[in-house]
């Protein structure tokens, strides 16, 4: 029966630039279904057993292919995955057929309590061993490959035994999943730790790149803070172009969470998007 359902869901297919997707746009895209290749649907606000939000993603599924990406599965925890939530997230995939299941290298919760925010971890042996069985935990749960999100990080630690692009390296071989990479969180944990952003792509394997998200940052002088509530800047967008020209023409989301503009200007910056994404072709 798995075989069947990831034989299903590999035929769904997405490219170009996507949106996510957000409340306060659900009624405009249902009332001018605007050209956008695809949405992002943020995992966890679905899954209510009813309501309008499982409403409106209905209505825009219709539509328009969806990737469902979470912020909840705390792939990182030094505590057992929840599977609850595992048994929530599978029941959202199997209604709503996305291209793409993805969630973080990050902790969010441990032994119960949740916190709001993306935590990092060390990048040493046990805790590639730790994510490792917990990401093939939740797709063997699912029934698919999960593409997994490099984090934006503000510290490093100490004891890190590899690069983050060495921990993500081994991560495939051990679990076989694919990537999400986001460029702006390559971007800022470059500026914020000194390494270079070059390399870091450089070192990415371009097969297992099935995404890329693309945002904006808060300059605070000192640091690079990942705030998704600002157009993306200058520099991320050169690097983008870099990272296209390694991994190809993948699929690219923008991504806008704090202080949510007019869909117009997210159309503006999917253009853009586009816009570089037709020069790979």
């Amino acid at each position: 029966m798995e075989n069947v359902i990831l034989s299903r869901f590999e035929e769904i297919e997405i490219s170009g630039a996507g949106i996510g997707l957000r409340s306060q746009h659900y009624q405009h895209i249902l009332d001018n279904k605007p050209g956008v290749h695809w949405f992002e649907v943020l995992s966890e606000n679905y899954f209510g057993e009813g309501g309008l939000p499982l409403y409106h993603l209905e209505k825009v599924r219709e539509h328009y292919p969806v990737t469902l990406h979470g912020v909840g599965m705390s792939l990182g925890s030094a505590t057992s995955l929840d599977t609850a939530y595992l048994a929530k997230l599978k029941r959202l995939v199997d209604r709503f057929e996305p291209a793409y299941v993805s969630d973080h290298l990050a902790w969010v919760s441990v032994n119960g309590k949740h916190l709001h925010d993306l935590l990092p971890l060390p990048y040493t042996k046990e805790a590639l061993a730790l994510v490792s069985d917990h990401i093939v935990q939740a797709q063997d749960f699912l029934g698919r490959t999960m593409l997994i999100e490099n984090p934006a990080s503000y510290l490093s630690f100490n004891n890190s035994e590899m690069t983050e692009w060495e921990f993500i390296g081994e991560l495939i071989k051990k679990t076989d999943c694919h990537l999400l990479i986001d460029v702006n969180n390559i971007y800022v944990s470059a500026i914020n730790h000194g390494f270079n952003s070059i390399e870091y792509i450089n070192a990415i394997a371009p097969e297992r790149v099935k995404e890329i998200h693309l945002a904006g940052y808060e300059d605070h002088d000192t640091y690079l803070f990942d705030t998704h509530g600002h157009r993306v800047h200058p520099p991320v967008w050169d690097l983008y172009q870099t990272a296209l020209e390694r991994f190809g023409p993948v699929p690219t989301l923008i991504e806008w969470d704090t202080d949510i503009p007019e869909f117009s200007v997210l159309m503006e910056e999917a253009a853009h998007s586009d816009a570089l994404l037709e020069k790979i072709s």
